[in-house]
């Protein structure tokens, strides 16, 4: 009987530590899970482009001494465009952005899952259709049977489709060509297009370097937002990183408004370009960050279904998809 009950309790033992064994290495590894999540969200990754406020604020350094005290570093990320940036948030290779109105609907469509943090005020001024020098294009009516180059997706993408209508032209009466940016500029300049639909600082840059001209630019056609983004999953894991950020634009814009001159000596080196063409380009940015609204969202509708009417993106969607929670629609 003595060595029944021992050979039970040697069973006892043996099956409670077998369990202890597995609680603690399952705690343990939620442990490394938590801590592995931890650190990826210690380093905050940033994506812009050469033009606007998160650039400028990348040149002064202040968001990084805003996040150290949180144990945030930054790893900043440039891309040549917006839709490129965020097909970059799509796949999980940064983690916040600005881009202008068109990328996020492109990006939306093709199910990115975003969210609107903020957005600057309407710049019309800052994006165009432009024409080589010599051009004898003087009008966007002009423009029927012409070839047109921009990045598809972005923001000029819809400054032209609704600049077409105004003039009384169907999207299909034009050739379209996609290119980025710089080789974009390239066909440009060797007549292999006729027009270019562009922002700054590169519209300014065309217009200075090769005597690039404006037949239209945004103002009395679009608002020409420029947004902030993330992704939904960073966003709701780090509201006080998000919250931070806005923050620190708020106090550049205030900064950059009332200085041009020294905002353009930090942008200038950051994109490349000399003073004169990085003034130009500041002066027709608009500033002042504020929290998306109903308007805006209402706004961003309008040039969301503009694209699904033109079968530019594969299905209709919602921008209120894409709001943050607690934001006010119509």
């Amino acid at each position: 009987m003595n060595s029944r009950i021992a050979f039970a309790r040697r069973h006892l033992l043996g099956t409670l530590g077998r369990g202890l064994l597995s609680t603690l290495m399952a705690a343990s590894l939620l442990g490394a899970g938590l801590a592995q999540a931890q650190a990826q969200n210690a380093v905050l990754r940033v994506g812009y482009q050469k033009y606007g406020t998160l650039t400028i604020l990348k040149g002064k350094g202040d968001l990084e001494k805003r996040l150290a005290p949180l144990g945030v570093s930054i790893k900043w990320v440039e891309f040549p465009a917006g839709p490129q940036l965020l097909e970059g948030l799509n796949v999980g290779s940064i983690d916040f952005g600005t881009v202008g109105e068109a990328p996020p609907i492109f990006a939306q469509a093709a199910g990115a899952d975003l969210v609107y943090v903020a957005n600057q005020p309407p710049a019309p001024t800052a994006e165009a259709i432009v024409v080589p020098k010599g051009s004898t294009i003087t009008s966007v009516a002009q423009l029927k049977g012409k070839k047109v180059v921009l990045n598809k997706g972005s923001n000029v993408h819809y400054l032209l489709v609704k600049a077409l209508e105004k003039a009384g032209l169907q999207y299909s009466d034009i050739q379209v060509v996609f290119l980025p940016p710089a080789d974009a500029r390239a066909a440009f300049e060797r007549g292999s297009v006729d027009a270019w639909a562009i922002w700054d600082p590169f519209l300014a840059a065309a217009e200075k370097q090769i005597g690039a001209r404006v037949i239209a630019d945004g103002k009395g056609i679009v608002a020409n937002h420029q947004f902030y983004l993330a992704s939904r999953k960073y966003a709701n894991q780090n509201p006080g990183v998000i919250k931070a950020i806005v923050s620190e634009l708020q106090k550049l814009d205030v900064w950059a408004a009332n200085d041009v001159k020294a905002a353009t000596a930090v942008l200038a080196p950051e994109i490349g370009l000399g003073p004169e063409i990085t003034e130009r380009s500041l002066r027709r940015m608009a500033y002042g960050i504020q929290p998306i609204t109903a308007q805006v969202a209402a706004e961003q509708q309008k040039v969301a279904d503009t694209f699904a009417g033109l079968k530019l993106i594969p299905k209709p969607i919602r921008i209120t998809d894409a709001l943050p929670e607690g934001v006010a629609t119509k």
